[in-house]
């Protein structure tokens, strides 16, 4: 077993949630322990029970050699492409989280605004950490699931340098007027 490699807990728990269990639930009780892989290696390993049918989940991620810093606000991992989630499944992630932000940005619903950008501009900082060096498009070897190669096709341009600059450079504007 080569479990892939996970960078920061935040993206283990991103795609644990992406992938449900068998009932459709993605909810359970997540235990976590550090343990070392038959090479020596260590691995985050979590365990729980589905919420949805009593099912027992278990993810084990391979830690980074070095731990990565995550300084300068949230990340979802380092400047190396992500081994676990595509660029269009980031995509779909950056657009799930800008959707969830509602029109009026006041009080709690502020809070929650400015944490669903935050998360929408880290998934599309990991969209782009795809594209080759000098900008350009995402080539389409790079997709490798159903729902990123999916949306690749449905559309292609959402995957061009320019493009993703553009959408990220207006939720990081509309996250600066939220404070």
């Amino acid at each position: 077993m080569n479990p892939p490699l996970s960078r920061t807990s935040a993206e283990a728990h991103l795609y644990m949630d992406l992938h449900p269990c068998s009932c459709g639930s993605t909810r359970f009780p997540r235990h976590s322990a550090v343990v070392a892989l038959a090479d020596g290696d260590l691995a985050s390993r979590y365990t729980g029970t589905c919420e949805g049918c009593g099912a027992e989940r278990e993810f084990v991620f391979r830690l980074p050699a070095t731990p990565g810093r995550t300084s300068g606000g949230f990340r979802y991992g380092g400047n190396e492409p992500s081994q676990l989630l595509d660029p269009g499944e980031w995509l779909l992630v950056a657009d799930a989280y800008a959707g969830s932000v509602p029109a009026e940005s006041a009080g709690e619903a502020g809070q929650r605004a400015r944490a669903a950008l935050t998360r929408a501009v880290a998934a599309l900082d990991e969209v782009g950490k795809f594209a080759p060096e000098g900008g350009g498009e995402i080539p389409a070897s790079a997709f490798v699931s159903d729902r990123g190669r999916q949306l690749h096709q449905r559309e292609p341009g959402r995957f061009r340098r320019e493009r993703l600059d553009a959408v990220r450079g207006s939720y990081a504007e509309l996250l600066a007027r939220l404070g």
